[in-house]
């Protein structure tokens, strides 16, 4: 009973404005927002100087590699069982071994116990060149 009282409240309040819905708001303005994200791909430019790249973790495999990359996701099978960390750690090592930089320069930034994670690059390398490094590893 307490969610349709605010629902009231809500209804009251949107009606003293004039009512309709407020303009920039709901699932139609961030999915405008997240357009040139997403036509860029998996890898784009912060806006703090560095490079952030969505990965598709595939923890547990044989050998660490780039599987696939869509415009979503890089997929990278990761030599490491998905626990305490070691998986994470193995991503950041392998990434930096692949772009060829130091190992410091690539964090986790999201993503830590899920497989959808963000990767963050501390690099003077464009997005596209970056993309070219992981498409390059991909087809090898």
């Amino acid at each position: 009973m307490a969610a349709r009282g605010g629902c009231r409240r809500l209804l009251a309040a949107s009606e003293r404005s004039g009512g309709g819905v407020m303009p920039g708001k709901g699932k139609g303005a961030r999915k405008g927002a997240a357009d040139p994200a997403v036509a860029a791909g998996p890898v784009v430019a912060a806006g703090d100087g560095c490079v952030r790249v969505a990965v598709r973790a595939k923890p547990g495999s044989r050998c660490s590699a780039v599987t696939d990359v869509t415009a979503e996701a890089v997929g990278v099978a990761i030599a490491a069982p998905p626990s305490e960390g070691e998986a994470n750690a193995e991503l950041c090592r392998y990434l930096s071994k692949v772009l060829g930089v130091k190992k410091s320069e690539v964090i986790l930034e999201k993503g830590g116990k899920s497989r959808e994670k963000v990767v963050k690059i501390f690099v003077s390398m464009t997005p596209d060149e970056i993309l070219e490094k992981l498409k390059k590893e991909a087809s090898s």
